[in-house]
């Protein structure tokens, strides 16, 4: 985890959460969806088998687990995990909370539609929300 630099592209799109044990936690800021971003702190990695495999399967608790997390306490219908990694390189993993109904359902959120930012009660209230979640994982 030396040399951590987060990508530019997510520090502007994002607001810092907590760190995990592997990861950053950030949450997107497009207020359609609870959306939060998982960047393993290590320098210059794209690609999940470029971890090692007991952090492949840390960065899999803390996606899961956060999203179960998200899940329960938010109220959703379906948790979405993903890596793309096309525009940002920097390994990142999305786990995104979707609701029948949600702005782009039943489609991807990606590319659908226009980021809606939160306004600064909104992002704090679901930053806090989420931060309290991270804490009582068991990662």
């Amino acid at each position: 985890m030396i040399n951590f630099e987060l990508d530019e592209r997510l520090a502007a799109d994002t607001f810092p959460i907590a760190d995990l044990p592997l990861s950053r936690a950030l949450l997107m800021n497009d207020a359609r969806y609870p959306w939060v971003i998982l960047v393993p702190r290590h320098a210059s990695i794209s690609e999940v088998f470029e971890l090692s495999a007991d952090d492949q399967q840390q960065l899999w608790r803390e996606a899961t687990q956060l999203g179960d997390a998200m899940k329960t306490a938010l109220g959703g219908d379906k948790v979405n995990i993903a890596s793309l990694g096309n525009v940002v390189s920097q390994l990142h993993v999305h786990v995104v909370l979707r609701h029948h109904g949600d702005a782009t359902w039943p489609a991807p959120v990606w590319g659908n539609g226009s980021p809606e930012p939160y306004d600064l009660d909104g992002q704090a209230q679901l930053r806090d929300q989420l931060l309290a979640l991270i804490h009582g994982l068991n990662v």
